[in-house]
């Protein structure tokens, strides 16, 4: 299994990107999402990857957080949605979004993605309801980071420095916080995902306290 692979981009695409590693250019598709976020040909670049291996096909899928990979990884669960049809998802709503969505239970938000009807789309949000909490909870904080090695610059170039990994969300934060205060990660995933709506709900305290009230037992 390819997990991770990193090197010099040769060529960008909207849907893939040709990745040289050590002399081999290995193909890799991507989101929209995620193609429009790669730095220039000749620059390094690093991605999780997911192999699809079938009997007369290999295929590399990219992912720039760790969070979109699982995220593919249960879409492509659910029957009918293949690996073109998640990362369609994916490219519309975002790992953020596509969490909110489920979370809701907002159906037409998933069927916005090209390729994917209303009855397709309330199938991911019904299959996926429970194991979302769980993938909301990671955050954003397991980004690719490059190591020195990950490239293999010309001799008179300098190795572009690794950004830093960023901080976890403050969605999955608070979803943390209400699970480990006993509630029930469903409720707590849908209750985060409609405080979110809230402008005033800026960082994770307040998200905590407004989805807190929602959570509370209604007179």
């Amino acid at each position: 299994m390819i997990g991770r692979i990193a090197g010099t981009i040769l060529h960008r695409a909207m849907d893939h990107v040709l990745i040289d590693v050590r002399g081999v250019g290995y193909i890799v598709h991507v989101s929209s999402r995620t193609a429009s976020s790669l730095p220039p040909v000749g620059e390094a670049v690093a991605l999780y990857t997911d192999l699809l291996v079938r009997e007369d096909l290999l295929q590399l899928f990219g992912f720039p957080t760790l969070l979109e990979k699982e995220w593919h990884r249960l879409l492509t669960s659910v029957q009918g949605i293949g690996a073109k049809a998640s990362l369609a998802i994916i490219g519309t709503l975002g790992a953020d979004g596509l969490g909110r969505a489920i979370a809701l239970g907002d159906w037409s938000a998933v069927k916005a993605a090209p390729g994917v009807g209303p009855k397709l789309a309330q199938r991911v949000v019904m299959e996926l309801k429970e194991k979302a909490p769980s993938v909301m909870a990671m955050g954003g904080a397991l980004t690719v980071d490059l190591s020195p090695s990950d490239a293999v610059p010309e001799p008179a170039a300098k190795p572009r420095p690794a950004a830093p990994a960023a901080a976890p969300s403050h969605t999955a934060e608070a979803l943390s916080a209400l699970t480990n205060l006993g509630y029930n990660p469903t409720e707590a995933a849908g209750a985060v995902a409609r405080a979110s709506d809230d402008p005033e709900a800026t960082d994770t305290a307040k998200l905590i306290r407004t989805a807190l009230r929602l959570l509370a037992p209604k007179d």
